[in-house]
This record gives structure tokens, C-alpha cells and sequence, in this order.
């Protein structure tokens, strides 16, 4: 888990953009009102080896308020994101969301409950968190009983899912056994 502590303020060129640390070559980059930095420390803290590495701040030339955050850059799970306060401009849709995978029912619910505060939870392992991001949470074994060779008790497991908010591995495994 992250804290606030576990970041660098760019204050010498506040208008100098995001900064950039690891060799990753694609990085989300995700577009808030104003709310950047509190939605970095809300992932932070859900998501393990994660922290917030950078935050930048406008300066006199910039559209936001001079001081005010620009950017932050931040992991979850090892993985970059760049977050701006970019104004009211752009909203965030389902047509873009975050599928992770789940080894446990435990690891699941965790996650479900954390991402949910706040959010709406929608149909098939998907919820829509406080910031209006989507995401997936499912079960590595979803995908195992989805691709079975037998296909009527995929089936079975197609139709179970579909029946759920959240993803329970053991009704998904019943509804597999009984088909």
C-alpha cells in the first residue's frame, strides 16, 4: 500500500509536464477534472507495489491555477500511470477499462469492495469507481471454465456469469459441475 509520503514534487519548473521515470512504453494516461491527485492516492492505496513517484504542479503560463496540481505520475502493481487535472473537457466511459486479474475469491472481493467505494457496481465482474473509471475485476478461473473443451458447461458458466455483479468463482464452478 502507498501513502502520500511516497512521492516527489516538481516544484523547480512547475509547467514542465509529467514526469516520466520507468521504460515502460505505453503508459495510461488519464484525464480528471481536478481530481488527479486524489484519485492517485485512491489507487495507490488499493493496489499493491504501488506508489505515487511525482506529482507537477502549474505554473504562470499554464491553464490551471499556478501552484495548483497539474499531474501526477504514479504505479500500480509496478505498472505507470499518468494522471491530469485537465478540466471538465473529457469523462471517462466504459468503452475503456481496466480488466485485473484475480488469483482468488479473496483477491476479488478486496479488490471489489476497495474499488467500489464510492462507485456503482455494473454486470459481469465490471464496477464503476468514484473517479467514473471502469474496471474488471475477474477471476483467472473464469477464463479456465469459459475455454473448456466442453462446451456446453462453458456455456453453463457463460450463462451463470452473466447473471452477476461481482464474480463468484464458487457459483461459477457449481454452475460448471452441473451442466
Amino acid at each position: 500500500m502507498a501513502s502520500l509520503n511516497n512521492h516527489t514534487e516538481t516544484d523547480e519548473a512547475p509547467d514542465r509536464g509529467p514526469a516520466v521515470s520507468s521504460s515502460q512504453k505505453i503508459i495510461p494516461f488519464l484525464w480528471f477534472d481536478d481530481k488527479a491527485e486524489e484519485a492517485a492516492n485512491f489507487y495507490t492505496s488499493v493496489f499493491q507495489n504501488s506508489k505515487v513517484t511525482n506529482i507537477s504542479r502549474y505554473g504562470d503560463a499554464a491553464p490551471g491555477p499556478r501552484g495548483s496540481v497539474m499531474s501526477v505520475t504514479f504505479t500500480l502493481n509496478d505498472v505507470e500511470f499518468i494522471a491530469l487535472n485537465g478540466g471538465p473537457v473529457y469523462h471517462f466511459t466504459p468503452a475503456v477499462s481496466f480488466f485485473v486479474r484475480c488469483e482468488t475469491q479473496q483477491e476479488v472481493d478486496e479488490l471489489w469492495n476497495q474499488l467500489l467505494k464510492g462507485g456503482k457496481p455494473q454486470q459481469c465482474g465490471w464496477l464503476t469507481d468514484k473517479f467514473g473509471l471502469s474496471w474488471q475485476i475477474i477471476p483467472d478461473k473464469l477464463g479456465e471454465l469459459l475455454s473448456a473443451p466442453d462446451r456446453k458447461k462453458a456455456a453453463g458458466v457463460m450463462q451463470a456469469m452473466m447473471k452477476m455483479t461481482k464474480i463468484d468463482i464458487q457459483a461459477l464452478e457449481e454452475a460448471y459441475n452441473n451442466n
